[in-house]
């Protein structure tokens, strides 16, 4: 028969009054209660191999979270771009800054490009500081630039001073990835693309 531990040598002396009186209460009660009944085989600790499988089932679903994260953000960065392109495949941005090349050191753009509306049109506005009036006849265009070279027109304009001017472009192309815009400076009657005077920063 084994005897149950005795009070004084688990507690020792340095418990005493209120607080001893109440731990001898418990030892009672435990020393009464006995020890717990065997556990049947089948409550026993599971097994290592049913340890192995759980430990793995936690360890991938961390693994599982940061998967569906990633693809979340990959979805999300996916349709931010097919809706700011308008879904075509083209490449442009909603804002793009300019600024002056040699030929206008000081100049300074931003080319705000709208929404591609249903017949395909691409509206855009120009905001200009820095470019210098052009003698009679010259003239500043925005060119779609394609493979780093300008392609195509979408606006002419001129300037009055060097101060601030804004104005209503468009660009009615099919725009692929990479495009871009540059302004060129013109001279009369001239049908080729002139001189870079602003590209993008």
């Amino acid at each position: 028969m084994t005897l149950p531990p005795d009070f004084d040598e688990l507690i020792g002396a340095d418990v005493e009054g209120a607080e001893r009186a109440r731990l001898q209460r418990v030892h009672a009660l435990l020393v009464q209660a006995g020890p717990p009944a065997e556990l049947s085989p089948e409550l026993e600790a599971p097994s290592l191999g049913l340890t192995l499988v759980r430990r793995h089932r936690r360890a991938r679903r961390p693994v599982l979270l940061l998967a569906a994260a990633i693809v979340i953000l990959a979805l999300a960065f996916v349709g931010g771009y097919l809706t700011g392109n308008g879904g075509g495949g083209t490449a442009s941005a909603e804002l793009l800054k300019l600024g002056g090349t040699q030929a206008a050191p000081h100049a300074l753009a931003s080319l705000q490009i709208k929404p591609v509306d249903s017949a395909g049109n691409w509206p855009m506005r120009l905001s200009v500081t820095g470019l210098p009036k052009l003698s009679h006849g010259w003239y500043y265009e925005v060119f779609l630039e394609r493979g780093g070279k300008p392609y195509a027109p979408c606006g002419a304009f001129k300037v009055a001073s060097d101060r601030a001017v804004t104005v209503d472009l468009n660009a009615p192309y099919r725009l692929k990835h990479g495009d871009s815009w540059v302004v060129t400076k013109q001279a009369p009657k001239s049908d080729k693309p002139g001189l870079v005077v602003l590209r993008p920063v």
